[in-house]
């Protein structure tokens, strides 16, 4: 009982862990974009070091917003559909999330090209955004629309590898609030998930029997 009750204790660990994927809170610091522009400012990849976390592209989604190369802030990091991002109190805006991430992913697998995939993302959160004339003559607006739409029928468990990191006021080392990201990580699978516990079970199971079975040799012996 006393190793069955371990077993339990480190699957509940695992599951714990595989669960929170993130920190509450990262600081940020933003070390310049990657070179991609379009209407007249960067687009994705943004480089940032992020602590905790390490080196890492994110695109951001706050387009009236501003940073500049070797500002800091913190930020809280929340999953992309939890209801907690800068544009949380807009109408539609898990809707909006969503079709953000379906871009986003888009950009990263290859089949969106970066500068209009960026400004279809900033279209959605922002009516500024759609009055350049980039985001009229590139397609963005029909890239928005279009991924709007698939967002309606996509669930919340497709974008599980995808977090927003949502800028803290009064933290920045600099200017204003500073621009929303979103960002990819890795998160074990469902199968590696269920393959860790059989082995921690089995592991433990396996102890527990080995010294039952010991202990009843050593009896018959005596």
């Amino acid at each position: 009982m006393r190793h069955f009750r371990l077993a339990v204790l480190l699957s509940t660990f695992i599951l714990a862990i595989a669960g929170s994927a993130f920190a509450d809170t990262v600081n940020m610091s933003f070390t310049g974009p990657g070179g991609n522009n379009s209407g007249g400012v960067y687009t994705y990849p943004y480089e940032f070091v992020v602590t905790p976390g390490g080196s890492m592209a994110l695109i951001c989604d706050a387009f009236d917003n501003e940073v500049t190369a070797g500002e800091t802030w913190t930020a809280t990091v929340n999953s992309l559909t939890g209801g907690n991002g800068l544009f949380a109190s807009q109408a539609g805006s898990l809707n909006n999330y969503k079709a953000a991430g379906l871009i986003f992913q888009g950009i990263v697998n290859g089949t969106i090209d970066a500068n209009v995939g960026n400004w279809a993302i900033w279209g959605l959160f922002s009516a500024d955004a759609k009055t350049n004339s980039f985001y009229q003559s590139s397609g963005a607006a029909l890239v928005a629309f279009f991924y709007q739409q698939c967002a309606a029928s996509t669930p919340n468990s497709a974008f599980s590898n995808l977090v927003l990191y949502t800028p803290i006021a009064g933290t920045q080392s600099w200017g204003g609030l500073p621009q929303e990201y979103i960002g990819l990580i890795s998160v074990p699978e469902p199968a590696e998930i269920a393959l860790m516990l059989l082995m921690v079970i089995g592991g433990v199971m396996g102890f527990a029997f080995r010294q039952r079975l010991g202990l009843k040799l050593a009896v018959a012996q005596a």
